[in-house]
């Protein structure tokens, strides 16, 4: 990814029959047609012989991407562009990840087109992204007093008006569609991570390793976190299938998930990760301090709230490990490119704090629809 391109430059690469998507393409039509193109036997070689096949749905992309990123559209007309091609994104990044579902959906999994596809969203969202922070500035730092002063601010952080909501006023209702919101990614939790951790041993991998294997506790399916999530919905008569409440999830949340696969998946992209580990391990029991008081406040049982109270006690530590034994290590082992670490922390605080603010948009709606 190349940081000094535009969006504008970007989208005027892709190809004139994609610049002349359809004005107003119905993004349902077109996702399902691309699960449908998921199923194809040889799907590459299809589109090579047929390129009718995909002829509408790559007009929806190139429509897509310009209104997202591009664009002076309405806000509406944004909105669901970028929910397109974020649940694009992912129907294509959960192939890196195995369900334990029907053998034949991996059929597809090493795709070029599939690739293609990613990649034509991804040079222009990523973009896009980095454009939200002052990079240049982020190169300036000191990167190790700017991570240490960070984690220092994030790890008791201020009082601010959703979190307010969260611990004050959300409803039974709320929480659950809290929890179901948050299923996407609660119910496969640390499976990224894992994605990371192959090549040489040092003090660095261990460490990972170790948060690894406390997520997935030390092997005990009992003790994973994802399964103490499940036991939540339980509780609260959801549904525990992964993926179940896909339909629901805003682009925000989704955004920081395939943020979150890129980065795992592309090595080049190593510091960048595990600088927004160390932000999500630091800020993560700060977050379920708001979740524990909702569900406190609620009255519910122990069991309903189980994975907050396991998540703020471990994720103490893990914060700790994450900047004294992973982060700080890795400037000194990369000083020319430790603010890429800095880029990572604070791109996962902002993208993250925009899914937040985003969940609790959608859990009011719910609850004045209840």
């Amino acid at each position: 990814m190349t940081v000094a391109l535009s969006p504008d430059r970007l989208i005027k690469g892709i190809s004139k029959e994609l610049s002349s998507a359809a004005q107003s393409p119905n993004y349902i039509e077109a996702e399902q047609q691309f699960i449908q193109l998921l199923t194809h036997e040889n799907l590459d070689r299809q589109v090579d012989t047929h390129p009718e096949l995909v002829r509408n749905f790559e007009a929806a992309v190139a429509t897509a991407l310009s209104r997202a990123y591009t664009e002076h559209a309405s806000v509406e007309e944004v909105e669901t562009a970028h929910l397109f091609l974020q649940r694009i994104l992912y129907h294509i990044n959960r192939l890196n990840l195995f369900w334990y579902d029907d053998l034949r959906r991996y059929k597809n999994e090493r795709s070029y087109y599939l690739q293609w596809v990613r990649d034509q969203i991804e040079s222009v969202w990523q973009v896009w992204e980095l454009a939200q922070l002052d990079v240049a500035q982020l190169r300036q730092l000191d990167a190790q007093q700017a991570l240490i002063e960070r984690c220092e601010a994030d790890l008791n952080p201020t009082l601010t008006e959703n979190k307010q909501y969260l611990r004050q006023e959300m409803t039974l209702e709320g929480y659950r569609h809290l929890l179901a919101i948050a299923s996407l990614d609660g119910l496969v939790e640390a499976s990224r991570l894992s994605r990371i951790l192959g090549g040489a041993s040092n003090e660095v991998q261990a460490t990972l390793i170790r948060v690894l294997l406390e997520e997935y506790g030390n092997g005990r399916f009992t003790r994973k976190h994802s399964t103490f999530f499940a036991k939540m919905m339980a509780e609260l008569g959801l549904n525990t299938q992964p993926e179940g409440y896909f339909d629901i999830v805003p682009w925000e949340l989704l955004a920081c998930i395939n943020h979150n696969f890129l980065l795992t998946e592309c090595k080049r992209h190593f510091l960048r990760y595990n600088g927004g580990l160390t932000y999500f391990e630091i800020a993560g029991p700060s977050i379920y301090k708001d979740y524990m008081s909702a569900a406190e406040r609620l009255q519910l049982s122990d069991t309903a709230m189980g994975y907050w109270e396991l998540h703020i006690r471990e994720d103490e530590r893990h914060g700790q490990w994450m900047l004294q034994d992973v982060a700080l290590p890795l400037v000194d082992q990369y000083p020319e490119d430790a603010w890429e670490l800095v880029l990572g922390y604070d791109q996962e605080k902002w993208m993250g704090d925009r899914a937040g603010a985003a969940i609790i948009r959608c859990i009011k709606q719910a609850e004045q629809s209840a």
